[in-house]
């Protein structure tokens, strides 16, 4: 039986219902998009897509009968994905590739809460994209709290508002959108800031997380440090920007139990040679988080440098491996 189209509302259409309605749940899963749609959501032209999809296997559009491509939502998200890896010059052919190891590193990660249906997340994006429509911050604020009260904070940051910020990262050049990024930028920040500061404590382990020039935005390594963050560890964050030949007098002074270098950036050829010689000049260990650390691993393979990932639930595991010395580097 061929899928169901249904018809797409305008981008200003009022807030969805509650996900506590089974019925609205059950129609957006068979909600279908035309690509020159998908195309007036993600900004590639329909010309791009179809290339991806023949040349690179990277998106799976369903066909009509009549041979039309007709795009989920998770193809939607796998376009925007797609263009915040080439936005960090990563090449269109090395892409698929990158998604599929991150599929599967989510994929071990994710427990049982997961079996949750992402639509319940799209849901709960859209609300936070109308909020941000009308810069009203106060029903952010109303948003966040009840995000919370549902989810884990893995979820909370990784699945549902990092997307969104990425989302209007991508289309800042357009009318509105910049302001809508640097709204929720800011709110983000502020809330990563609050909950480092809040789970801080007297704790066995103090871990140093920092980010060097040009390898993250800001609330890209404190959302990372976030998730790295656990009753036993105490996260304390420095950057971005840190220059790379300052770590060894920072952590000489500071004496962290361990170092960890948080990276989205994909890494150059010099990269993992800097981080083994920062390593050899320090008495703490160091790891690489961040979509880097995926990327680099190979060429890490046999150092001291352990990679914790990219994954919210897997970088926390891995670190607490690291710390006590299970962890292969």
């Amino acid at each position: 039986m061929p899928p169901k189209f249904v018809a797409v509302m305008p981008a200003a259409m009022p807030e969805l219902a509650s996900v506590t309605s089974l019925a609205s749940s059950a129609l957006k899963q068979e909600e279908l998009f035309p690509i020159r749609e998908v195309s007036r959501l993600t900004g590639v032209n329909p010309v791009t897509l179809r290339a991806w999809e023949r040349r690179y296997g990277l998106i799976q559009p369903t066909r009509t009968d009549s041979g039309h491509r007709l795009y989920s939502q998770a193809d939607i998200d796998a376009v925007r994905s797609i263009l915040a890896w080439i936005e960090r010059g990563v090449a269109v052919s090395k892409v698929g590739s990158i998604l599929a190891k991150s599929t599967s590193s989510r994929s071990v990660a994710a427990p049982a809460y997961d079996e949750v249906s992402t639509d319940d997340w799209s849901q709960w994006q859209d609300q936070v994209r109308n909020a941000l429509q009308n810069f009203d911050e106060p029903r952010l604020e109303r948003l966040y709290g009840q995000i919370f009260s549902c989810y884990p904070l893995p979820v909370v940051f990784q699945d549902i508002f990092m997307p969104v910020w990425q989302e209007l990262l991508l289309r800042q050049d357009e009318v509105g959108q910049r302001g809508q990024w640097l709204m929720l930028d800011g709110f983000l920040r502020g809330r990563c800031r609050q909950r480092l500061q809040v789970r801080r404590g007297e704790t066995c382990d103090r871990v140093l997380v920092v980010a060097l020039p040009s390898h993250c935005r800001e609330l890209e390594l404190l959302a990372g440090a976030l998730l790295l963050h656990n009753q036993d560890i105490d996260i304390t964050v420095m950057g971005p920007g840190v220059p790379i030949g300052d770590l060894a007098l920072i952590c000489e002074r500071m004496r962290p139990q361990a170092l960890i270098v948080f990276s989205n950036q994909p890494p150059g050829a010099e990269f993992p040679q800097q981080l083994v010689r920062l390593a050899l000049g320090l008495e703490c260990p160091v790891a690489l988080a961040g979509d880097s650390a995926d990327l680099a691993e190979e060429s890490l393979a046999g150092s001291a440098i352990a990679c914790l990932g990219n994954e919210g639930r897997l970088m926390q595991r891995r670190l607490k491996q690291f710390l006590a010395g299970h962890l292969d580097t």
